[in-house]
C-alpha cells in the first residue's frame, strides 16, 4: 500500500522529525540532537514548529516545490511513533517519505549515517516509529554522540548527559549539514547525501 519509487516528485509531501525528549532539563543533550536538528531546518526554512496537535509540534513549508511538515514529538523518546505515525498518516505521507534525525552512540562525535532503512539498531525512539508507522522503509539521518566511556557506564545516564569540549564542537557543527542532506533526499539524490556526509 505504501509502495513510492526512491525519486521524490515535484510537490510531494515529506515528514521530517526530530526526536527528543521535551522538558527544558533535557535541552543540549545527546538524546536531544533530534530536537537540535530539526530547530536547525526550522531556522533555515523559517518554518518553527508552533502548531500543536499529535502529541507534537507541527509546521508547515514548502522547499524545492516540496511540501514539508516538520515534527518535533513530545511523547518522550521511547513513544515518538505515537506523534509521527499520525502525523503521516493524517498528511497521507507514505514511510519512505518520512525523515527521522536521532542520536547515535554507535557514531563519534560529528559523524552522520543516513540510511533509507533498517531496524532500530538499539534506538528506543526508532524503534518505535517502526512499530506505529508499521515499516522500516523510512529514512532516518542518525548524528553520532559517541559511545558511552566506559562499559560500566551507565547508558541512559550517558545519553542524557550534555557533551562538552570537542565533542560538543563536533556535534554542533554538523547540525548546518542537515539542510543540504534533507534537501538532496527529497530530490531523490539520496545516495549522493550518503557518499557526501556518510563519513
Amino acid at each position: 500500500m505504501f509502495f513510492k519509487s526512491n525519486s521524490a516528485a515535484e510537490g510531494d509531501v515529506w515528514l521530517i522529525a526530530g526526536l527528543g525528549n521535551p522538558e527544558p532539563k533535557y535541552d543540549g543533550t545527546r538524546h536531544n540532537i533530534g530536537f537540535a536538528g530539526l530547530d536547525k531546518l526550522a531556522s533555515c526554512w523559517n518554518a518553527a514548529p508552533n502548531k500543536s496537535k499529535w502529541q507534537g509540534l507541527y509546521s508547515q513549508t514548502t522547499v524545492d516545490g516540496h511540501k514539508v511538515i516538520l515534527v518535533k514529538p513530545l511523547t518522550y523518546m521511547n513513544l515518538s511513533g505515537d506523534c509521527i505515525a499520525p502525523a503521516a498518516a493524517f498528511f497521507k505521507i507514505p514511510p519512505q517519505q518520512v525523515i527521522v534525525i536521532c542520536d547515535d552512540i554507535d557514531q563519534k562525535p560529528g559523524k552522520v549515517r543516513i540510511r533509507p532503512s533498517g531496524s532500530a539498531g538499539g534506538h528506543n525512539g526508532l524503534k518505535s516509529i517502526i512499530a506505529r508507522l508499521g515499516s522500516q522503509e523510512f529514512t532516518r539521518i542518525r548524528m553520532g554522540v559517541g559511545a558511552k566511556p566506559h562499559p560500566d557506564y551507565d547508558l541512559a545516564d550517558w545519553v542524557l548527559g550534555k557533551p562538552q569540549g570537542e565533542d560538543k564542537t563536533a556535534i554542533e557543527g554538523r547540525l548546518a549539514d542537515l539542510e543540504d542532506i534533507c534537501r538532496l533526499i527529497m530530490n531523490g539524490k539520496l545516495s549522493e547525501a550518503q557518499n557526501k556526509y556518510n563519513h
